[in-house]
């Protein structure tokens, strides 16, 4: 007989954790079970689902692999806790997927072009190579050659590989992107009046290849007159010269000439070779200045060659199939198993089940609307994220802990029943889900709540609550339970009334067909808060951020119109400001006190010390990125990479400045504020507090306490410094954007939100129309495409697209105040709001 099974652990325990501003905790996280953890932002809600949950499951799963598999996995650093124990393996879908590159689509990150292109291989109708089209036949399955009824030609059978465009089935000429890349010559010589000693032909500098200039001089070319002045001779050698060899005088690094036998690279080629070295996007990216990008002449963009675009299946081609979208073409594969001939129906039938039961998931994640061609690059952080949860949920794990990082990003609240649902699926196969967000439907689904606070950074850290919905409702120590009981007052901001909506003018603008948006007439009133709303693909980027933007940039400057946009009246507005969640900087290098603007004062106002200027120290010394102070080990990064030979590099604090970018002698250099009796703070210790912490210590330079004093309003008060934006969530990326427009008058400029409540609390939501409110009383006009009901219940006006995503929406279902939204009936938005 069996040993009785020992009672299985039913929580991961923690005792202990202090990543990053986390307190010592300890805690309880229910297995089997969707646990919600909420908080406000910078409340400490990541560091315990990511910085400690994930990050010690998926160490502890690669730390039980083999040294050669471990080395080719980014290691994840060992979390700063006493003890975790029962933590499952884990995966994270986190809020920011990677962007994909230029061979990724819809129908290939989701793998159902995989089940489409073995349709189009087992079940079409294939081309003999005499053009002759033949009948769908069991032979190609059984792998047997084909003989062409009409001509009698013998060939092989397609594969699935020969309809992929990454492999056999790629374009020739775009090499299966869709686009070319050709040079652009007129790029070349950027500026004329420069002679090519001086660097006027611009890939030789880029490229590495100066040695060129002297070559094209032995070639008969004067290189140092401008440009401008060569004769068409001359031109013709430098653009299209031939490859030959020169022998010139070249100097080495120490100055010294030697003789040099180089074979010359005309600007064209010097392009065209560097192009096809290239291997990354980053490398591509340096390249693209000199290019011009069409779409692919041969195979128009379907990214096929001719022998994958010559199949048929029920008429149409691949190229056509995938330009479906998800919803069209699931409907599509389901008539195929009927068309087929009696030997080849069961096949069929099962293929066919395959991709409808994993196009079933996206579906109901409300994906429906995004055809299988789309340019993985072009979806949304929402869509990519979802496109994540669906492939976690297809590969049937059990016994994983999934994190997801604010899972509702980018979703309409009609499509949160599909998240729900998934994520039940996951519970279902015997996973644990843990979930960051913030949506309060989101948070009223789960099994167990763990909320962080009370408040950001310093002042947050601990577990003020946790339990079963009901439980945290009635802690009074919790500052979400008002909204899970939604007891909590939905406007927070006096609106205009409907009779003065337009008083001050209005923007409008008319538009043709593009895309799946109809042609429209839009009207959105001038010095308001405007709510664009609709379900997910229902066409808000393309009327707002492809239409109405590029429109009144366009107007502002004179210039044409984009083609689709057939009037526009600006109603004055000459100023238009897109804010969207994407991170600031593209290092560590940017902090919110470069991108605030204070850490320029405070350079000047250190240099002015007396200990400063007694060792002939300048604002330029202060610098962490070029200044004598910055820290000789890590550069001024704060970080230094370790390489460990086998294993991938880790990037650790760095322990000469133990992360604050300076010399220790910069801490030697202190300030005391005047009327202060405080301690006299190092500018390195001053960048180490929050925003809040900091205001004392700078109450007597107006000007950076006026700018730390609008972050504190705009509630990032919590943020330190010295923090790397790229750290940033998407919904404090924002803010901080915003914060440069606060104080000024802004009675021209129209704001444009993508997504504004991203990472947001609903009372972060609060502190956020606050101040949006704030430019509208500066004169501005405000228009934001939200999904989130508290900020579309404070807009003054609605417009409402749908009624659904794709070619089931594009047009404008209704306008008007949200009480006008929830009377609609033809609006998904308004059934919500009522």
């Amino acid at each position: 007989m069996r040993p009785a099974a020992a009672a299985l652990p039913d929580a991961i325990r923690v005792r202990g954790a202090r990543v990053n501003n986390l307190k010592n905790i300890d805690v309880d996280v229910p297995l089997h079970m969707m646990v919600s953890i909420a908080g406000v932002s910078g409340s400490g809600k990541s560091s315990l689902a990511l910085g400690m949950l994930y990050a010690e499951g998926s160490r502890r799963y690669v730390e039980a692999l083999s040294t050669y598999t471990r080395r080719r996995l980014t290691q994840a650093a060992r979390a700063a806790v006493d003890s975790v124990e029962h933590v499952p393996a884990a995966l994270a879908l986190r809020q920011r997927p990677a962007v994909p590159g230029v061979r990724s689509t819809f129908g290939t990150s989701t793998e159902l072009l995989n089940t489409l292109r073995l349709i189009y291989s087992r079940l079409g109708s294939h081309e003999c190579p005499n053009g002759h089209r033949m009948p769908p036949t069991t032979d190609v399955a059984l792998d047997r050659p084909l003989t062409c009824p009409t001509c009698g030609a013998v060939f092989p059978p397609p594969s699935a590989e020969s309809f992929a465009f990454n492999s056999e089935g790629a374009c020739e000429r775009c090499e299966g992107t869709g686009i070319v890349r050709d040079v652009d010559d007129t790029t070349l010589v950027p500026d004329e009046t420069i002679s090519i000693d001086d660097g006027a032909v611009a890939p030789w500098g880029l490229f590495g290849l100066a040695a060129n200039s002297k070559v094209v001089a032995e070639m008969g070319v004067r290189t140092d007159v401008p440009f401008a002045e060569l004769t068409a001779r001359e031109r013709r050698i430098v653009f299209a010269g031939p490859e030959e060899k020169r022998v010139i005088l070249y100097p080495s690094k120490n100055g010294k000439l030697f003789e040099l036998n180089a074979t010359y690279r005309n600007a064209h080629q010097s392009v065209v070779e560097a192009l096809r070295k290239a291997e990354t996007e980053s490398g591509i990216g340096r390249i693209e200045r000199f290019l011009s990008i069409q779409t692919c002449p041969l195979c128009r963009g379907s990214r096929l060659n001719a022998r994958a675009r010559a199949t048929l299946v029920d008429g149409i081609t691949l190229a056509q199939a995938t330009a479906k979208t998800l919803e069209e073409v699931t409907t599509w594969v389901q008539t195929l198993p009927g068309l087929m001939p009696p030997d080849m129906t069961a096949m069929a039938e099962s293929i066919v089940a395959q991709m409808v039961g994993s196009a079933r998931m996206l579906l109901q994640l409300g994906l429906g609307y995004l055809t299988l061609d789309r340019a993985s690059s072009t979806l949304s952080t929402g869509e990519r994220q979802r496109v994540q949860l669906s492939r976690a949920v297809r590969n049937r794990t059990t016994g994983v802990l999934y994190v997801l990082d604010e899972p509702s990003i980018g979703l309409h609240p009609s499509n949160l029943d599909g998240l729900i649902a998934v994520i039940r699926s996951l519970l279902r196969d015997g996973n644990s889900v843990v979930v960051v967000d913030h949506d309060t439907h989101v948070l009223r689904e789960a099994d167990w709540l763990i909320e962080i606070g009370p408040g950001s950074g310093a002042d947050g850290g601990t577990v003020i609550a946790a339990g079963t919905r009901a439980d945290v409702i009635g802690d009074p120590r919790s500052r979400i339970a008002p909204f899970l009981g939604a007891s909590a007052a939905e406007t927070v901001r006096e609106r205009t009334t409907p009779a003065e909506l337009f008083d001050l003018g209005s923007i409008r603008m008319s538009t043709a067909p593009i895309h799946t948006v109809q042609a429209l007439d839009l009207e959105i009133p001038k010095g308001r808060l405007t709510a664009v709303t609709g379900v997910s693909g229902s066409g808000k980027t393309t009327v707002i951020l492809e239409s109405l933007v590029p429109a009144l940039v366009a107007r502002a400057a004179g210039a044409a119109l984009p083609a689709h946009v057939t009037a526009v009246e600006p109603a004055g507005i000459d100023v238009v400001d897109v804010v969207d969640a994407s991170p600031i900087g593209v290092n560590v290098r940017s902090t919110v006190a470069t991108y605030s603007g204070v850490l320029d004062d405070l350079r000047r106002v250190y240099a002015r010390t007396p200990e400063a200027q007694a060792r002939g120290l300048t604002a330029g010394d202060f610098s962490y990125n070029t200044g004598s102070l910055r820290c000789p080990e890590c550069d001024g990064t704060g970080q230094i990479s370790l390489d460990v030979q086998f294993l991938p590099d880790v990037d650790i604090v760095c322990p000469a400045c133990g992360g604050s970018r300076y010399r220790p002698d910069a801490h030697d250099i202190r300030r005391t504020p005047k009327d202060s009796t405080g301690d006299p703070l190092s500018l390195p210790a001053l960048l180490s507090l929050t925003v809040d912490q900091a205001l004392p210590h700078v109450a007597d330079l107006a000007r950076v306490e006026s700018r730390l004093r609008i972050l504190t309003d705009l509630g990032l008060g919590y943020l330190t410094l010295g923090e790397a934006t790229t750290a940033l969530s998407g919904g404090e990326a924002q803010r901080l954007k915003l914060s440069a427009d606060i104080g000024r008058s802004r009675r021209n400029t129209l704001f444009v939100l993508d997504e504004p409540s991203i990472g947001l609390h609903p009372l972060d939501v609060r502190v956020l129309l606050g101040v949006l409110q704030r430019l509208i009383d500066q004169g501005a006009t405000v228009v934001i495409i939200e999904h989130d009901l508290d900020m579309i219940g404070n807009a003054d006006h609605i417009i409402d697209l749908g009624p659904g995503g794709g070619t089931a929406g594009g047009r404008i279902v209704a306008t008007g105040t949200p009480a006008d939204i929830a009377a609609a009936s033809d609006s998904v938005t308004g059934r919500y709001l009522r």
